[in-house]
């Protein structure tokens, strides 16, 4: 049954690429959910470095003209199309990432903010299959957090071949979305963390969350040795490398597995820059590593995330920075590209 709702919504786009100062409010119609489809009501965005990336015209190959940017949103159910029967109006929902990955054998084409238009936006429609509902113990500013940052993170320690499990060591590298729920997650699932970051504050906060050991890598520059002592010479079983505007060089590596032990798993979070597959794939063939290359998740594992949350509010609780209003986009995005940030920074609608 489809209810009553507005017939406008405000949302930003991008006129042109080159900065997010380029970012423009407009008002445009609301169309009626089709069938297959919902309406909903946006009340939190949260922002990630791909943002930056799509605002600058440096993502990929590029993105449509008159771009609605951002991907990660929560929001409520405020009419639903012909034939859907899951969701009712009310419902509190997450979007996935990629609209049209909905296992992982689906292709994942259809990126929000990116091939298409995103979420920046006070209401759209969402095929009703890419929908997950939001667990009942977060705010809707938490759970914007969770489409990308932490499903990014959950595909990467505890799906594929070679799952995360307890007693395990795992480096993670940084503090931003993607670093801090894999810490999270490492901590919930019983493993071992080896955080690092360039601020001694950062430091703190990741100490709270649960890491065992920190490192600042601008006062210790050779962190690898570092990690080494700090795990008696034998290294550790999982690298998760999510820092884009840094090297994925040999030192991460080097952290695996050392000596007798063979092994471990370096595993590459979204575009990780200056990247040089040579050097990654020798050094994995005499470690015996396992390479992964995570570009977020499906509906089906984000649901599976989603009951670890609910397993485990307090050590998964999403870490929010700063909370920006709907008119500040371009502040919460300044706030974003300082990198001052811990967790994740969020609009709210």
């Amino acid at each position: 049954m489809i209810m009553s709702f507005p017939t406008t919504t405000r949302r930003y786009y991008l006129p042109q690429p080159g900065s997010f100062e380029n970012l423009t409010i407009q008002e445009v119609p609301v169309s009626a959910p089709a069938a297959g489809e919902v309406l909903v009501k946006t009340h939190a965005v949260s922002l990630q470095f791909r943002d930056l990336l799509v605002a600058a015209g440096r993502y990929g190959s590029g993105c449509p003209p008159n771009l609605v940017p951002c991907s990660d949103m929560a929001g409520e159910i405020i009419a639903v199309g012909e034939g859907v029967k899951e969701w009712k109006t009310g419902d509190r929902i997450c979007a996935n990432f990629m609209v049209d990955k909905l296992h992982d054998g689906s292709p994942g084409n259809e990126a929000l903010g990116g091939a298409v238009n995103g979420v920046l936006t006070e209401y759209r429609t969402f095929p009703a299959q890419a929908l997950v509902a939001i667990p009942e113990h977060l705010s809707y500013d938490e759970a914007s957090t969770l489409p990308c940052a932490a499903l990014t993170a959950y595909n990467a320690l505890l799906c594929g071949i070679e799952p995360l499990k307890a007693g395990d060591t795992i480096l993670v590298q940084g503090t931003g979305g993607v670093s801090i729920f894999a810490l999270q997650f490492a901590v919930a699932s019983g493993a071992t963390v080896i955080a690092t970051s360039s601020s001694d504050e950062k430091l703190k906060i990741a100490t709270k969350l649960g890491a065992k050991h920190v490192i600042n890598y601008k006062t210790t520059p050779k962190w690898s040795e570092e990690v080494l002592r700090l795990t008696n010479g034998a290294g550790v079983d999982c690298v998760i490398e999510a820092i884009p505007i840094r090297k994925c060089n040999a030192r991460s590596i080097h952290c695996l597995h050392q000596k007798r032990r063979k092994g471990g798993c370096y595993r590459l979070c979204w575009q990780c820059a200056d990247v040089k597959p040579a050097d990654i794939i020798i050094a994995a063939i005499g470690k015996q590593l396992s390479l992964r290359g995570i570009y977020v998740g499906s509906v089906v594992q984000f649901k599976n995330m989603n009951r670890l949350l609910s397993a485990n509010p307090e050590k998964t609780k999403p870490v929010i920075d700063r909370v920006f209003e709907f008119n500040e986009a371009k502040a919460a995005y300044t706030h974003l590209k300082s990198q001052t940030h811990v967790g994740k920074v969020v609009i709210r609608f």
